[in-house]
C-alpha cells in the first residue's frame, strides 16, 4: 500500500512517517513544500497550492494522509488560513479524483468548536472562534459536500486537541519549557481541564484508520485521557524534572492585560513574542472533549498521558542538559 503523507515534513507528519517505515507492506511518500530533515529520502517538494503539483505527486498512491495546514496564531495574511486550509483542500481533492484515489485522513482540529464548551462530542455545533478553527470547518464542509456526490469513497477525518511530543515547539512546549527554566507563572487558578494528545499517539491512530476503516465517512475527535488540569501539568512536570515549582499566581484579568500590552508592542515592532491575549485565553480556557468514539472503535494507545509527558520532558529537558 502506498501512502501519501502531505505536509509530512512537519511535527505530526515526521512522526506518522517515522512510524509506517517502521511497518512491512507500507511504502510512504512525503510532499511538502519544505524539505524534511528527517526524511529527505521519501519527500517530493510540493505545495497544496499548486494543484498540478500534487496531481503528478499522487501518481500510483492509494491512501492520502492531508496533514498540510497554516496553524499558527498569528499567521498574516489572514487570507492564507483559507488560501492553504480551504483552496488547499480543494486542489488535494481535485488531484486524488484525477489519481482515482479514494481514501483521505485529514487532520482538522477541536478548535471548530470554539473556546469554554462543555466537553463537546463530534456531534457538538461548530463555533470556531479564530480563523483557524474556521478555516479547518470550511474544509470539513468541503469534504461533506463532496463525500455527498462521491458516496463510495473512504474519508476519516480527524479532531485532534493541542498535540505535544518531541521536537514539537507549540505552546505545550512553550509551557514546558518555562517551568524547566524556573520562569513560569500560573494565570488563574489553574483548575481548567486541557485535553491534549501525545504525538505518538495520534501517529498511531492514523495508521489505525489506514488499516481497519476503509468505508464510509467517520470524524473522530482524538484526546489522551485523563484531561489534565493546568495545575495536574505543572505538578507532573515539577516531578519528572525534580524542579520547584513557584507558587505565584496572577489573576486571570492581569493576564490579559499583559497579553494585550504584546499585542500592541508586536503590532508597532512587526516582531512576535511568546505571550499574546490570544495564549492567555487558550492557557485559561477550559479545553475538554469527548473522546468516546475514539475508545469504543478498538483503538488503543501505545502511551499514557503520563508516558507521553515523561518521554517529551526527557528528551527535551534532560538529555539535552537542559
Amino acid at each position: 500500500m502506498k501512502i501519501a503523507i502531505i505536509g509530512g515534513s512537519g511535527f505530526i507528519g515526521t512522526n506518522v512517517i517515522r512510524l509506517l517505515k517502521g511497518i512491512e507492506g507500507y511504502e510512504v511518500l512525503n510532499l511538502d513544500k519544505r524539505e524534511s530533515t528527517a526524511f529527505a529520502e521519501v519527500t517530493r517538494i510540493a505545495d497544496v497550492l499548486d494543484r498540478e503539483t500534487i496531481v503528478k505527486g499522487l501518481e500510483g498512491v492509494d491512501v492520502v494522509v492531508l496533514l498540510a495546514a497554516e496553524h499558527q496564531d498569528n499567521v498574516h495574511p489572514i487570507s492564507l488560513y483559507y488560501d492553504v486550509n480551504v483552496e488547499g483542500m480543494r486542489n488535494v481533492l481535485y488531484a486524488m479524483d484525477q489519481n482515482a484515489i479514494k481514501r483521505l485522513i485529514f487532520t482538522s482540529s477541536v478548535a471548530i468548536y470554539g473556546l469554554n464548551k462543555d466537553n463537546p462530542d463530534e456531534s457538538f455545533p461548530a463555533d470556531p472562534f479564530n480563523h483557524y478553527g474556521k478555516s479547518k470547518w470550511e474544509a470539513e464542509l468541503l469534504l461533506q459536500d463532496w463525500y455527498k456526490r462521491h458516496a463510495d469513497w473512504n474519508i476519516s477525518i480527524i479532531r485532534p486537541t493541542v498535540v505535544f511530543g518531541e521536537g514539537n515547539r507549540g505552546n505545550v512546549f512553550n509551557l514546558l519549557n518555562q517551568i524547566a527554566s524556573s520562569r513560569f507563572m500560573m494565570i488563574g487558578a489553574g483548575k481548567n481541564q486541557k485535553s491534549m494528545s501525545y504525538v505518538g499517539n495520534v501517529a498511531a491512530f492514523i495508521f489505525f484508520l489506514i488499516k481497519n476503516n476503509m468505508e464510509g465517512y467517520g470524524v473522530y475527535n482524538y484526546v489522551d485521557k485523563p484531561d489534565f488540569t493546568t495545575n495536574d501539568i505543572v505538578y507532573n512536570t515539577g516531578k519528572v524534572l525534580n524542579k520547584p515549582i513557584s507558587s505565584l499566581r496572577v489573576p486571570y484579568w492581569a493576564g490579559m492585560l499583559g497579553g494585550y500590552a504584546f499585542d500592541i508592542l508586536a503590532f508597532v515592532t512587526r516582531k512576535k513574542f511568546a505571550v499574546s491575549s490570544v495564549r492567555v485565553r487558550k492557557f485559561c480556557a477550559v479545553t475538554k472533549y469527548d473522546a468516546t468514539k475514539v475508545g469504543t472503535s478498538g483503538f488503543v494507545a501505545p502511551f499514557t498521558m503520563e508516558e507521553g509527558l515523561e518521554r517529551t520532558l526527557v528528551a527535551e529537558f534532560m538529555e539535552k542538559g537542559s
